[in-house]
């Protein structure tokens, strides 16, 4: 997480409920077509942290290793930093978005553990350590063999926007499901000055409301 994105969005998940601390801790769970979404909004700035299984954004969780497969990582990084097309707010808002970073993370799971991850910037996918191919991932899940690791990959981006109206943030249509085919859901935890909420947001239905909460 970037030194600007973690300075405002850790100030304000102080005064959230420890629920929601522990649903950011748990970021790093593998859940095929579900991701989760962290927004924090404080007077005119919004912080934004998607964390999403390399499945839902590239079609793939191993490593790149064919000209196809780098080139999609490329596309799905473009397209991931653009926010705006991703998560659209009312235009009467005046958003501009100021800072994205988009980064891969190699996740390495034993079968009793699904929580660990380390991190790799996108431009070093290539360097990831350990991910075998598709066979051999849907292999050791069928071995069952206890202590045995699995490799998956997992897409951590950070967004920064300035809204010059942020009173007009009634909403947000999620055109990611449009982007990106594999992904089904995402939990919204949303923190700003008034309240602090947690969302379910499908593919089926991608509209949040956002009154009651600017």
């Amino acid at each position: 997480m970037n030194q600007y994105f973690a300075g405002i969005y850790f100030a304000m998940l102080a005064i959230a409920p420890a629920a929601l601390a522990e649903e950011h801790r748990q970021l790093g769970a593998h859940e095929h077509g579900h991701g989760k979404l962290n927004i924090a909004i404080e007077g005119n700035i919004v912080t934004m942290e998607l964390e999403a299984p390399g499945a839902d954004i590239a079609g793939f969780e191993h490593e790149a290793t064919t000209p196809e497969q780098k080139a999609v990582l490329e596309k799905t990084a473009a397209q991931l930093a653009k926010p705006l097309d991703l998560f659209k707010v009312p235009g009467a808002a005046g958003c501009t978005a100021k800072d994205a970073k988009v980064a891969i993370q190699a996740e390495d799971h034993d079968d009793d553990d699904h929580d660990g991850d380390h991190d790799h910037d996108a431009s070093h996918q290539e360097g990831t350590k350990g991910s075998g191919n598709k066979a051999e991932h849907e292999a050791g899940h069928e071995a069952g063999h206890e202590g045995h690791e699995h490799h998956h990959s997992a897409y951590h981006v950070t967004y920064a926007l300035t809204c010059a109206k942020p009173e007009n943030l009634a909403a947000i249509d999620f055109d990611y499901f449009k982007a990106f085919s594999g992904a089904r859901a995402l939990t919204v935890n949303i923190i700003t000055s008034k309240a602090q909420s947690s969302f379910e947001v499908a593919r089926e239905k991608p509209h949040l409301d956002l009154n009651g909460l600017i």
